[in-house]
């Protein structure tokens, strides 16, 4: 049972802490898909991002977790984990003692809780707080996560508009003003699907991060209108980058070196491809494939270690890794277009989902608000630490993660000194997180 104390004997870590909880203050999440590091090099011609840029923190870059897809990361990012930790480790995911199948989009089958109750986000934590969170078109919300859904969540659609993204920050920003929500986050897909398209390079692309830089605009207006400048803690991130691919010249056709009836199940295609040999092939299979160029080919035990990914449960017996710029398909017939309605355009041009340490599978991340410096350029940071920065912002103790307090507490304005992260308990005594000489962060139990 919790006592206590004279205010005067209080230690003064806790004291800090305690007031960083009271202080918490809302938090707006941009999670900008295929964004990659690079598209702010021009802040000039983007007034939108400048004025974030000059009220706040943006990195060199930040580096996703591996594979570089879209799934993994989002987990990543909401639970500080690495995918061996949280276990979404692909787009495109087979559980072979149920046979089901994740597949990315909104099948039901992907809306099982055996693919998402790995970890728990942070949105799932702040509800079981009794916190509120509102989501929008953000993939997963949909989903009963440990027993519990967000406040509000408007359900993920392929590719949503300019209008779509102006509206949800309308309303999120209304609610977060009125205090119905503790937190609120907005996807936005259009720049990934126009990477995938034209290519990272393509006026296209160039185009598209224009208009949704005119969309900030209109956002750093709303905030400013509001009064909200000084009293809402704003973060842009994406989950990965994007390079060029080049199909005819660059593609892997697995038929060509193995027989496919000796596969049992592959899923995806692209930079990263996961394979179920039949148990009497595998031998064969993995040596066959060794020999392809331009690929790497590990069993389970063989993946690298830095990737942080050999540990999963939907691991399969073979993972294949292309080279950057190329990608692994059973056969060119089955190369995926890109579609405008129901009318094929043409190849895609650009791809991820390679080494994450590949330089083109840099995303980016900025922050503004009253936690956070100004018109700061910080250096490189990883997904996985984003995680504690918003649970820092909200005064939330962040649970068991994978993230690097030392990475990210110097974007803020202050970290409380000594203290680095705290939760509030009742009696005035706060837990604290504190951090050893080695950078670990550990948890203080709170006083006698």
């Amino acid at each position: 049972m919790l006592r206590t104390r004279p205010l005067q004997l209080v230690p003064l870590a806790l004291l800090v802490a305690l007031q960083r909880c009271l202080a918490a203050r809302p938090l707006l999440v941009f999670l900008i898909d295929g964004f990659r590091y690079d598209y702010l090099d021009d802040l000039q011609a983007l007034p939108g991002f400048r004025a974030l840029v000059e009220r706040g923190v943006k990195v060199e870059y930040m580096t996703p977790d591996f594979p570089s897809l879209s799934y993994p990361n989002y987990y990543t990012l909401m639970t500080g984990r690495h995918c061996n930790s949280h276990q979404m480790t692909g787009n495109y995911m087979w559980d072979q003692s149920s046979q089901k199948e994740f597949l990315i989009g909104t099948n039901d089958d992907s809306r099982l809780p055996l693919w998402w109750d790995g970890s728990e986000p942070l949105w799932v934590t702040l509800q079981k707080l009794g916190k509120k969170v509102f989501m929008y078109y953000w993939p997963g919300c949909e989903v009963e996560i440990l027993g519990v859904r967000p406040a509000f969540c408007e359900e993920y659609i392929y590719n949503p508009t300019e209008e779509n993204l102006s509206e949800s920050i309308t309303r999120a920003l209304d609610v977060l003003r009125s205090g119905r929500a503790d937190m609120a986050a907005v996807y936005y897909e259009k720049v990934d699907v126009e990477g995938h398209h034209f290519g990272p390079d393509s006026q296209q692309i160039r185009s598209t991060v224009q208009q949704l830089d005119v969309v900030m605009q209109m956002f750093n207006r709303k905030m400013k209108e509001l009064n909200m400048e000084e009293q809402l803690n704003v973060l842009l991130f994406s989950d990965h980058g994007m390079t060029k691919i080049q199909w005819m010249e660059k593609v892997i056709e697995l038929d060509k070196f193995i027989p496919m009836e000796d596969i049992l199940k592959m899923m995806d295609r692209g930079a990263v491809v996961s394979l179920w040999p039949k148990s009497n092939k595998y031998q064969e299979v993995h040596a066959a494939l060794s020999r392809v160029p331009n690929m790497h080919v590990y069993g389970q035990q063989e993946v690298p270690e830095r990737f942080h990914y050999r540990g999963g449960r939907f691991v399969s017996p073979l993972t294949l890794v292309a080279d950057p710029g190329w990608f692994i398909s059973e056969n060119k017939a089955k190369l995926p277009f890109w579609k405008n309605g129901s009318e094929s355009s043409g190849w895609q041009n650009g791809w991820h989902g390679y080494d994450n340490e590949l330089v083109d599978m840099r995303g980016f991340f900025l922050a503004a608000g009253p936690d956070f410096k100004q018109h700061v350029q910080a250096a490189p940071i990883r997904a996985v630490d984003v995680y504690n920065l918003m649970c820092w912002t909200l005064g939330v103790k962040p649970l068991p993660n994978n993230g690097s307090w030392s990475r990210v507490e110097d974007l803020l304005r202050s970290s409380g000194g000594p203290v680095e992260r705290g939760s509030c308990w009742t009696c005035c005594i706060a837990p604290c997180f504190s951090r050893e000489n080695s950078g670990r962060l550990v948890l203080e139990e709170p006083p006698d």
